[in-house]
């Protein structure tokens, strides 16, 4: 089902897109070619990259690429920290929300951009087919397994935790409006839960030695997102459920059996994957995808998040020595600069404003090894030229901030992006300025160790009490 023209035009503007490390795009094409329905369906790039010794920060830029060649189509997912149910899907950001219910957990989430929302790659249709292109064409394991349950959830003891509710399930069938299905399970002690998967609808007895006969048969009335078994005591052994799908949808449903009456969902722990905190802190993102928005009105979360303010020192000074055009052509060198630092450590620009660059990043560590580099890459400029023309102010600074849409882009609000601009404002020539949060990240202190630092308490607008700022010094001991 590959369609080669496509697949070999796609991939040519794949290996085209930029200079790629060795033999990455051809991994690539063998998943495309090879790969197993399963496997190209939800590709978490974190651990694509991991797995063919792909440098990460690579292997997320090789799958938007190939998103904007038309190879991949990119979904935004909810997912359910207690179960890995997927909650919901989007294929736009615009669409994304962040109040969710998990009907598997019966639970409600608040989702930030660090925590359950991840980003995956489905291989596009008209590449290749699979019948995860089609859910409602699934088998009712297939639809369960894979397309309901984001694989990456671990139990305690380092069990998938999509094979522990294999082991859990007795009975699961596709059950059409209107009709009824058999369910046979040989029930042991513990308890029985009755699941539509796609709703609230659920039922649960308890299987208890000595409590009687269990009947032959269990009727169980299925209608939207309402399950109203028949009375019954069960004790352990053989018993039908006669569940009627009364709804107009068709449903999903399920027999578990569970261990004990009082059964607690175990705390899952999830491998690394592409957060969407994550994405929007890469340069190639913001770059190919500025159609992308934030829709829901009061912005997306983010717990953690590491922003660097820059600043020119004397540039109108500048633009008067030297003139507009000169001037803004060399801004425009320094600009680059920046980027280019900003993108080697994992960060994205937000935004540009006069001579000034707001950055993101993941991490402080990244954060503060970009603020070093551009400072040095600001140095070699000057070395080339007769007077010290670009003096760079840098602050940097680490919390929690909301992400928004602002004038078409991408953007940062917050307390966070408040402080950090101040920082840099504190900040003289050649100096950059970090504060306590960013100073006590992990890593940070082994990076900066090199460099004369001195303390200091400041009185920062908005602020109610004061903070302290770390100075790095240019020149290194």
């Amino acid at each position: 089902m590959i369609d080669e023209k496509k697949l070999e035009e796609r991939l040519i503007a794949l290996e085209a897109a930029k200079s790629w490390s060795p033999r990455v795009v051809s991994r690539l094409e063998m998943l495309l070619r090879s790969g197993t329905d399963e496997a190209l369906y939800r590709i978490n790039p974190v651990q694509f990259a991991t797995e063919k010794s792909i440098a990460e920060a690579e292997g997320i830029d090789l799958f938007l690429h190939a998103c904007v060649a038309g190879l991949f189509d990119m979904d935004w997912i909810l997912v359910c920290p207690m179960c890995s149910d997927v909650v919901a899907s989007f294929r736009s950001l615009r669409k994304l929300h962040t109040h969710f219910h998990c009907h598997l957990c019966q639970s409600d989430y608040d989702a930030a951009l660090d925590d359950y929302i991840t980003v995956t790659f489905t291989v596009s249709p008209a590449v290749r087919g699979i019948r995860f292109h089609q859910p409602d064409a699934l088998s009712a394991s297939d639809y369960l397994f894979h397309h309901l349950l984001m694989p990456g959830g671990i139990m305690p003891d380092g069990v998938p935790w999509s094979e522990a509710a294999k082991g859990l399930v007795r009975a699961l069938t596709r059950i059409e409006p209107g009709s009824t299905a058999n369910l046979e399970v040989d029930a042991a002690e513990g308890g029985l839960m009755g699941q539509d998967f796609e709703t609230d609808a659920q039922f649960f007895f308890p299987v208890v030695s000595g409590t009687g006969i269990t009947p032959p048969l269990v009727p169980v009335t299925l209608d939207h997102d309402k399950c109203v078994p028949t009375t019954a005591n069960i004790a352990p052994g053989k018993v039908v459920f006669e569940v009627r799908n009364a709804g107009k949808l068709p449903a999903v449903f399920g027999i578990l059996q569970l261990p004990m009456a009082t059964f607690q969902r175990p705390t899952l722990r999830f491998a690394p994957s592409l957060s969407g905190k994550r994405l929007l802190m890469t340069q190639t993102f913001r770059d190919f995808f500025r159609s992308e928005v934030i829709g829901a009105t009061e912005g997306i979360a983010v717990h953690d998040v590491t922003l660097v303010f820059t600043d020119l020192k004397g540039s109108t000074a500048l633009y008067e020595r030297i003139g507009d055009l000169n001037a803004y052509i060399q801004v425009q060198r320094h600009f680059q600069h920046l980027l280019d630092a900003t993108v080697r450590h994992n960060g994205a620009v937000t935004k540009t404003i006069g001579d000034a660059v707001m950055a993101a990043f993941s991490t402080s560590a990244d954060a503060v090894q970009a603020a070093l580099e551009m400072r040095e890459a600001v140095d070699q400029l000057n070395r080339d030229r007769p007077q010290r023309d670009f003096i760079l102010k840098i602050g940097v600074h680490r919390g929690a901030a909301i992400a928004v849409t602002l004038n078409e882009r991408l953007d940062y609000f917050g307390q966070t992006v408040n402080i950090a601009a101040r920082v840099q404002n504190l900040a003289e020539g050649d100096e950059i300025c970090i504060t306590e949060e960013v100073y006590g990240a992990p890593a940070v202190a082994e990076i900066i160790a090199p460099y004369p630092v001195s303390k200091s308490e400041a009185e920062l607008k908005g602020v109610s009490k004061a903070m302290s700022v770390y100075r790095l010094a240019r020149t290194a001991s």
